[in-house]
């Protein structure tokens, strides 16, 4: 310790006599200065020497009350080990003095836990919680005396556990008008009649709800199912009082519904297909209306032929009523004569019964190849999801796939139609043409008789 104060003052003395030349104006000065700070310099020393020995003793004294508080808490925990040791042997004593009270009742306690714990669950996810939602604060209460052995079931707890399963098992069979809080589709929250059907659907005068067991919300399906069969016998339902309705029940419990909606509606089927597909719904339109025409044309011209068949006097309203006109306008001509003049009066016809027939034709060729084009290019965009990103989701790939199919569908639907159209039209216009023919044919057998002879 004195050597390290001497170092100490030494370097202090160093630096004051450092600091004492620069700012000394004298030698004697400087001297003097260098004696009062050697001065100063011891008294400093002697100090911090005292200092440090009182530091010494109070560490000491430190020293000897760690080392006593460590004694006391060892024994402390000496203790307390002694103290947990005594209390998991009284723990111990009493369970097994629990068990042997208990008997053939532990057995009861743990099936009602089970019972209670899967009551539990099947009560929050059905549709008899929307009546009865405060039954889960009683299971909840009940499964936690029966995981601990601080208390237990009381004969009304018993009770209370089978009246709930037997109300349960009652409500499943009963069809229950009720009033409720629900949520529209579009998000207004309202107050109104419902109808719960069993466990199984739950209907409202404009279709279907859906219970949420998370959220415990009734909510309206997004969108309700398209055949209207299954809303309208929601109405049904709700307008009922007794005997029997017609109504569209899912067992599934919402599983079979829910497909229900989730299946795309016509107009989404058709969307499906894309700019081919609505080329193709185009094109069958046109053919359609074509064939609306052809068929309103013929059926007039077919029933003005027959009436012509009838009358003696050659009218020109009708293809054979024009082609007799020829007949009456050249009747003292030669047979050859009266021949040509039929045959060109007859092919004067030939287009306006004829006319649009073709187009029909190809346009019932024309729609599958399109369907067919569709096809193509659905599996191509398919192809090129899968490059991109691979085939582990087929959700990237159903648009590619939905036009694929749809296009064909959408060409075969036009298609079909338009050639069974294609049959009813042209045999209309075959039939007119057979008996321009056939009138032809007995008008020019009857005027080379008559010149024969």
């Amino acid at each position: 310790m004195k050597r390290i104060t001497i170092i100490i003052a030494a370097c202090l003395l160093a630096f004051g006599a450092a600091q004492a030349q620069e700012d000394a104006s004298s030698m004697d000065q400087l001297l003097k200065q260098i004696e009062q700070g050697q001065a100063r310099d011891s008294v400093e020393a002697k100090q911090r020497e005292a200092r440090f020995a009182a530091a010494r003793g109070e560490q000491q004294s430190l020293l000897n009350q760690s080392r006593a508080e460590r004694t006391r808490q060892e024994n402390n925990s000496q203790r307390l080990e002694n103290l947990f040791a005594s209390n998991q042997q009284k723990i111990v004593d009493a369970r097994a003095a629990l068990d042997k009270r208990l008997g053939a009742l532990k057995e009861l306690f743990g099936v009602l836990q089970t019972v209670s714990g899967d009551a539990q669950g099947r009560f929050d996810t059905s549709l008899t919680n929307i009546q009865f939602p405060n039954r889960a604060d009683f299971l909840v209460e009940l499964g936690s005396k029966m995981a601990s052995a601080s208390s237990l079931a009381s004969i009304a707890d018993i009770e209370r556990l089978w009246f709930e399963l037997q109300r349960e098992v009652t409500e499943q069979g009963k069809i229950v008008r009720f009033q409720t809080e629900y949520a529209t589709a579009d998000g207004d929250r309202v107050t109104g009649d419902v109808v719960r059907v069993g466990v199984f659907n739950l209907a409202f005068e404009d279709g279907y709800l859906q219970y949420d067991s998370q959220t415990k919300n009734v909510t309206e399906l997004q969108r309700q199912p398209e055949q209207a069969r299954y809303t309208n016998s929601t109405g049904d339902m709700l307008d009922s009082t007794d005997g029997l309705v017609r109504f569209g029940l899912d067992v599934t419990r919402g599983g079979i519904l829910a497909l229900l909606v989730e299946s795309p509606t016509v107009m989404e089927r058709v969307h499906q297909g894309g700019i081919v597909g609505y080329c193709i719904i185009a094109l069958g339109f046109i053919g359609l209306l074509i064939a609306l025409w052809r068929w309103v044309g013929l059926s007039g011209d077919g029933r003005r032929v027959k009436a012509q068949l009838k009358s003696d006097t050659a009218s020109t309203n009708n293809p054979l009523g024009r082609v007799l006109a020829a007949y009456e306008s050249n009747r003292n001509a030669d047979t050859e004569t009266i021949e040509l003049k039929l045959s060109e009066a007859a092919l004067k016809e030939m287009p306006g019964l004829t006319k649009g027939l073709l187009l029909i034709k190809v346009i019932s060729a024309v729609a599958p190849l399109m369907g067919l084009l569709g096809t193509v290019t659905g599996m191509i965009k398919t192809f090129q999801v899968i490059t991109l990103y691979g085939a582990g989701d087929p959700k990237m790939m159903a648009g590619g796939i939905s036009q694929a199919l749809m296009t064909t569908v959408l060409g075969l639907v036009v298609a079909i139609p338009m050639i069974l159209i294609h049959t009813l039209v042209s045999g209309q216009s075959r039939k007119i043409v057979n008996i321009i023919h056939s009138q032809s044919a007995g008008i020019v057998a009857v005027h080379s008789e008559k010149h024969g002879s």
